[in-house]
């Protein structure tokens, strides 16, 4: 057990995390529940789109050349030859010199014209056209490849899709779309000490906050988390539980028991059932924290305060996440903001402060990492880079929010 509590950076213990991901995995899913899913191959279009030259506002189709110095004084008398119909094209409907035909919004440009008028900037007069105001070359009109041509690329692999997208992949005759299937994270707690939520504590007793708060977090960043209930400070059970998560989940997480106390012995049952990689990082909150390998899965040994935990599940499990859903960006909220005083920290480890943000000013809130306040009463982390002995009042940081 040489490697047991040997401190190691947080650029390592992140390039630890990332070799030891296994593969994305990928599968199709029927586009109306692909919202939140990262593709797993690049996506393109099967036509032009919209795949016809169209006016975007109800009024007439006509020839720019027609319109020249048209006005309110001197309006350009245009034949009105026409209307066209929704959702048809009519190969009869040609617009010549002086003419013009009705179009409504969405409608077909008919051939011949260049630009549409808006309905406003006319007047009729049996089958004339006043035209009140001039129309440049394409004005009002899309044209059909201006949205997207024949064999783009719409959507690259990595790119995690929103509501918005899954209207552009069906204008693009998606039906289905491969995406990254979500990594299902086991999530044990440990500690004699740790109740379920619908216990009451007795005395020296704590509920188990820290489950729900990695589910619920996994849950929203993309992944099928699994939990497996407390396990008690007993090896034989111990080592049953996470021998099933093992072989049922894509990662491990083990809340708690990654001190370097005796009694904790997460990272004796790694090492006897794999091998453990890190132990201990540079990091602050989250210094006892544990990385291993069971057979192919990682498992992480994570610091039992909650602070601590979370802050580990952001700097260096989502990594790892990143990889296994091939996502090109992390799914990570960031705002800038102005500190509003001095943070001491101490070099040569990474520190994550709690801070809350009002009007652009970043607020640090110092509270132990093993209280629970700390986390619904602040707002987000801010990041001290090892090499930094803190950061001073007026300092510019970007805070990452919850």
């Amino acid at each position: 057990m040489s490697r047991f509590f040997s401190v190691i950076s947080v650029e390592d213990a992140v390039r630890t995390a990332e070799r030891i991901a296994p593969p994305s995995q990928p599968e199709k899913i029927p586009i109306d529940t692909s919202a939140g899913r990262v593709l797993a191959a690049d996506v393109h279009s099967d036509t032009d789109i919209p795949g016809f030259d169209r006016s975007v506002v109800d009024g007439y189709a006509v020839r720019s050349a027609d319109t020249t110095g048209a006005g309110d004084s001197i309006p350009a008398l245009l034949r009105c030859v026409g209307r066209v119909a929704m959702g048809k094209s009519d190969p009869l409907l040609v617009i010549g010199n002086a003419e013009c035909a009705y179009i409504p919004t969405g409608g077909v440009l008919p051939q011949g014209a260049d630009a549409a008028v808006m309905v406003e900037y006319t007047e009729t007069a049996g089958d004339t056209v006043l035209v009140k105001k001039a129309a440049s070359h394409g004005e009002n009109i899309i044209r059909k490849d201006e949205d997207f041509r024949y064999g783009e690329t719409v959507f690259t692999a990595g790119h995690r899709l929103t509501p918005q997208d899954t209207g552009v992949l069906s204008a693009c005759g998606c039906v289905d779309v491969t995406v990254a299937k979500k990594p299902v994270v086991g999530i044990i707690s440990t500690g004699n000490e740790l109740v379920p939520a619908d216990v009451v504590p007795g005395p020296g007793q704590v509920r188990d906050a820290n489950a729900p708060m990695l589910a619920a977090w996994l849950l929203e960043y993309g992944c099928l988390p699994r939990r497996y209930g407390i396990a008690k400070d007993e090896r034989e059970a111990f080592e049953a539980v996470i021998a099933r998560a093992v072989a049922e989940c894509d990662v491990v997480l083990l809340s708690g028991g990654s001190s370097k106390d005796d009694r904790d012995m997460t990272a004796s049952v790694i090492a006897s059932k794999g091998e453990v990689l890190v132990h201990g990082i540079a990091l602050a909150p989250g210094k006892p924290t544990i990385i291993g390998t069971i057979g192919s899965t990682p498992v992480f040994g994570l610091p039992g305060h909650p602070a601590s935990a979370f802050v580990v599940l952001i700097a260096i499990v989502r990594p790892l996440l990143d990889r296994m859903l091939g996502q090109s960006e992390p799914l990570i909220r960031t705002v800038r903001a102005t500190l509003s005083e001095n943070i001491p920290s101490q070099r040569g480890r990474e520190e994550y402060v709690r801070v809350k943000v009002r009007d652009g000013i970043a607020t640090p809130f110092f509270g132990k990492s093993g209280l629970l306040n700390t986390l619904v009463r602040s707002h987000g982390l801010i990041r001290i880079p090892a090499g930094f002995e803190g950061l001073e009042k007026g300092s510019t940081v970007d805070v990452i929010l919850w």
